[in-house]
C-alpha cells in the first residue's frame, strides 16, 4: 500500500508524479502524515518534509548533495552499519523495486537512534523511466518496545512452562492431555509422544483417584496439593501432590493446569518414620537397659520395664520421683551439676557411673548415659537417660584391679627389667629395672622396646621393628636365645638377653607381649676378661719360653761353670716367676709399681732397700721387664755392691712426669752407697745388655747405668698410662 494517493488522471496528463510531487513544494508534503522525502533519479534529495527533519534531527546540506537518506547513519536491525547507497531508496532508484514496511534504525547527530518503517517506490515517467523514488516513513520505536516486550514476556512464560522446577502439564476437557513440561516427562521418564496426546486416567494408579480429580476440575473447584499416585515409565509408581484449576470460555470447561510435585522420597521417609517409631516404641519396652526420659528438673516423664527392674520401683513410683531420689547421697551433686549443663546447652550429653539404693537396701551400680532432645530453635524438651546395671561387672574390674596391682607391685620388685605392650606394639607398663637399665624413662607411643637404640651383639644397628620382641608380636611366639646390645642417652652400651612372650586372652587371641631383659654385661665382661687372659697367657707362654731360652743361653755363655751358671740363672728365673705370680693374680691386668718392687726387693734386701715414689699402674708386658731390670740391679747389688756389706743400702725412688692425653714418663732413680769401693767392669756383661735391652728396646725408654767409686747409680725413664684422676 503506499502512503501516497494518485493524482487526478487530468494533473498526470500534464506532469509526472515526480514532476507534481517537486511542484508541490513543503507545505503539500507536510500534509503528508509521516515523514516524506523524494531523490531524483541520480539519489539527489530533491525535498522532504519537516516531519523527516525532525525525526533525522538534521536538514541535509543542499551544497553536499546528498543521496538516498537524510539521516546521519543508517543500521540494520542487528545494529550492522548500511551505507546510505545501499539503503532500500537506493534500490528503488537503481532497480525500480518498490520496498514494503521494511524496517530499519537510524541514527540522529546526538547519538539517538530509532526504528522506522519504510515504504518506498519509484516514480516514473509515461516511457516508463524512472524519475525518482518516494520514501514515506515513521517512527516506529514505541510499538518496537511493545513487540518485544510481547516476546519476551511470551519467551518467559514459555520457559516457565517447559523449564520449571516443578512438573507441569495441561488436560483438555476430554481429559486428554495437550502439553507437558520437562520436569514432568522426567518425573514419570516418558517421552513426549508417550505421554501427550493419551487420556491422563492412563498415568493414574487409582482409578477412583483420578476420577474424583476431574469431576472436581469440571466443576469449576481447585484442587490444592491433592495427594495422588502415577505410574512411572519405568513400572514404579510415584506418590505426588497435584495442584490445579479450570479453565472456562464462555462457560464452557475447556482445559485444566495441574502442577505435580513429587514427594516420593518425602512418602518414603514418613513410612521409615512411622517404621522408626514402631520398632523404637519396641525396643524401648524390650530393651535390657532402662530408658527413661526426663523433663528439665530431672523429673521421669516415661520409663521403661527395665529402669523399673532396675531401680527395684514400680512405674508409678518412677513417674513422681526424680532421678536423684534414689541416688546415693555422694554421688548426686556430680549427677545434678552435669545434667544442669546438658539441660543449659553446655553439653551435649555425658556419662557418669553412680550408685542406686534400692528399697531393699541393696545398692547397685549404674552406668548413665544422658543426652539431650531440643526443639528447633534449640530449647530443651525432655532429656533421654539410658542405665546400664555394671554391678557385677563392677565387682569384676575390682577384683581385677586388685589383681593387677598386685601384679605391678610384684614386677615392680623383681630386680630384672620387665616390661609389656599391647597388641601393636605399643608400651604400656614398665617397671623401674627397666627404666633404669634403658637409662630414660619410656614414652606414651613408644614401641617394641624402652630402650633408646639397639644394636646386634657385632655392633651392627638393630631396627626397634625387627627386634625380638617384634618378632614374638608379628610371628606370636616366643623368642629364645637371642642377645641384643642397648645403647642408653648416655652413650654406656648395655649387653642383654631377652626374653618377649606373647600374651593371649581366653579365647587365645593376642593382647600384647611381655618381656625381660637380663643385664649380662658382667658376664661379658667375665668372657672379655678371660677371652683377653687366655690370649695374654698364650702370649706370655710364647714369650717367657723365649726369655728363658734367652736367658739360659746367655748366662751359660757368661758363666765359667755351672756352679756360677746355677744361681744366676735360677735367681733370674725366679724373678720372672714373681713377676708372673703378681700379674696372674691380678689376672693379667695393670700392676701397681710398688707392689712390684717391694715383691722383688723384701725376699733378698732384709730391709736395707728404701723405695718411695707415687702409685703407677704398669701394663703386664712393662711389669715383665722392669721385673728383669730390678732383678738384675738386685742382684748385682747383693753380689758385688751395696748389699753385699753389712752397712750398704740402696735407695730406690721414682716419679712421674704427665704429658699429653693420659702419657706420662716414669722416671727412676737406683742409688747404692756404703758398699764396697766400685771398679767399672772391664767389659759389658749380658746382666748390662739385659737391662738395656728390656728398657731400651722393649720400653722405649732410657736406661743409664754408672759405675761410680762410692756406689752404683742407675737412671730409668720409660712411657706409662696416667690414669685421669692422676691429672
Amino acid at each position: 500500500m503506499s502512503n501516497i494517493e494518485d493524482f487526478p488522471v487530468s494533473a498526470r496528463r500534464q506532469s509526472t508524479e515526480f514532476d507534481a510531487l517537486v511542484a508541490a513544494g513543503h507545505a503539500a508534503l507536510d500534509a503528508i502524515p509521516g515523514a516524506v522525502y523524494l531523490c531524483d533519479a541520480e539519489g539527489l534529495l530533491v525535498t522532504y518534509n519537516t516531519e523527516a527533519v525532525e525525526l533525522w534531527g538534521r536538514t541535509p546540506d543542499p551544497a553536499k548533495k546528498e543521496r538516498f537518506c537524510g539521516s546521519h547513519q543508517l543500521y540494520l536491525l542487528d545494529g550492522t552499519p548500511l551505507a546510505h547507497s545501499d539503503c532500500p531508496m537506493a534500490t528503488a532508484i537503481q532497480m525500480g523495486a518498490p520496498t514494503r514496511n521494511a524496517e530499519v534504525i537510524m541514527a540522529r547527530p546526538d547519538g539517538s537512534r530509532f526504528t522506522a518503517l519504510v515504504n518506498i517506490r519509484a516514480l516514473r515517467d509515461r516511457s516508463g523511466r524512472i524519475q525518482g523514488a518516494i520514501n514515506c516513513f515513521q517512527d516506529i520505536t514505541g510499538r518496537k518496545q511493545i513487540e518485544e516486550e510481547v516476546h519476551r514476556t511470551k519467551q518467559d512464560l514459555e520457559d516457565f512452562f517447559e523449564n520449571g522446577a516443578v512438573g507441569l502439564h495441561i488436560v483438555s476437557g476430554e481429559g486428554i492431555i495437550l502439553r507437558a513440561n520437562k520436569a514432568e516427562l522426567e518425573l514419570l521418564g516418558y517421552r513426549p509422544e508417550e505421554y501427550i496426546g493419551r487420556h491422563i486416567a492412563e498415568f493414574h494408579a487409582d482409578a477412583p483417584v483420578i476420577g474424583d480429580i476431574l469431576q472436581r476440575l469440571s466443576c469449576g473447584e481447585p484442587l490444592d496439593r491433592y495427594p495422588a499416585r502415577l505410574r512411572a515409565r519405568d513400572g514404579s509408581v510415584k506418590h505426588v501432590l497435584i495442584t490445579s484449576n479450570s479453565r472456562f470460555v464462555d462457560g464452557k470447561f475447556v482445559n485444566t493446569r495441574c502442577f505435580t510435585i513429587d514427594v516420593s522420597k518425602l512418602h518414603a521417609a514418613e513410612e521409615a518414620r512411622r517404621a522408626s517409631e514402631a520398632r523404637l516404641a519396641a525396643t524401648y519396652e524390650a530393651a535390657s537397659v532402662g530408658i527413661s526420659e526426663t523433663d528439665e528438673n530431672g523429673r521421669f516423664l516415661r520409663v521403661n520395664d527395665s529402669i523399673c527392674r532396675i531401680t527395684g520401683r514400680s512405674r508409678d513410683q518412677l513417674l513422681g520421683m526424680t532421678f536423684l531420689d534414689y541416688t546415693d547421697p555422694d554421688d548426686q551433686a556430680d549427677d545434678a551439676e552435669l545434667y544442669a549443663r546438658q539441660v543449659h546447652g553446655d553439653i551435649e550429653n555425658y556419662t557418669t557411673r553412680k550408685r542406686v539404693l534400692r528399697p531393699d537396701g541393696s545398692m547397685r551400680h549404674l552406668d548413665i548415659f544422658s543426652s539431650s532432645v531440643r526443639d528447633s530453635d534449640g530449647r530443651f524438651l525432655y532429656g533421654v537417660r539410658v542405665a546400664q546395671d555394671v554391678t557385677t561387672a563392677k565387682q569384676l574390674e575390682d577384683r581385677l584391679r586388685e589383681g593387677e596391682q598386685r601384679m605391678r607391685d610384684l614386677l615392680e620388685a623383681l630386680p630384672a627389667a620387665i616390661y609389656t605392650t599391647d597388641a601393636e606394639g605399643r608400651i604400656n607398663f614398665f617397671n623401674r629395672a627397666a627404666a633404669e637399665m634403658a637409662g630414660r624413662t619410656p614414652q606414651p607411643g613408644d614401641e617394641w622396646c624402652v630402650t633408646w637404640k639397639l644394636y646386634w651383639p657385632d655392633g651392627s644397628p638393630l631396627p626397634h621393628n625387627e627386634c625380638p620382641m617384634a618378632v614374638a608380636l608379628r610371628e606370636n611366639r616366643p623368642v629364645r636365645g637371642a642377645e641384643a646390645v642397648a645403647e642408653r642417652p648416655d652413650g654406656r652400651r648395655v649387653p642383654f638377653i631377652p626374653y618377649p612372650t606373647p600374651l593371649r586372652d581366653s579365647e587365645g587371641k593376642l593382647v600384647g607381649a611381655i618381656n625381660m631383659l637380663v643385664d649380662i654385661s658382667e658376664r661379658k665382661q667375665a668372657e672379655n676378661a678371660q677371652k683377653i687372659l687366655i690370649d695374654e697367657l698364650n702370649h706370655r707362654v710364647k714369650n717367657t719360653l723365649a726369655t728363658v731360652q734367652s736367658l739360659a743361653s746367655q748366662t751359660a755363655r757368661h758363666a765359667a761353670d755351672l756352679e756360677e751358671f746355677l744361681p744366676t740363672f735360677t735367681g733370674r728365673l725366679l724373678a720372672l716367676a714373681r713377676a708372673h705370680d703378681l700379674l696372674t693374680t691380678r689376672n693379667w691386668q695393670d700392676a701397681p709399681f710398688e707392689k712390684l718392687v717391694h715383691d722383688i726387693v723384701a725376699p733378698v734386701s732384709g730391709g736395707r732397700v728404701v723405695a718411695s715414689g707415687p702409685h703407677v699402674d704398669l701394663d703386664p708386658r712393662t711389669a715383665l721387664s722392669v721385673t728383669m731390670v730390678l732383678n738384675e740391679l738386685l742382684t748385682n747389688a747383693a753380689k758385688y755392691g751395696a748389699l753385699s756389706a753389712p752397712g750398704g743400702s740402696v735407695s730406690l725412688t721414682w716419679s712421674v712426669n704427665e704429658g699429653e692425653r693420659s702419657q706420662g714418663v716414669l722416671e727412676c732413680a737406683w742409688r747404692e752407697r756404703g758398699g764396697p769401693l766400685v771398679v767399672p767392669p772391664k767389659r759389658r756383661g749380658f746382666g748390662t745388655r739385659l737391662m738395656e735391652r728390656c728398657i731400651e728396646h722393649d720400653l722405649a725408654g732410657d736406661f743409664e747405668l754408672v759405675f761410680e767409686p762410692e756406689g752404683t747409680s742407675c737412671s730409668i725413664a720409660f712411657p706409662v698410662k696416667v690414669p685421669a684422676s692422676n691429672g
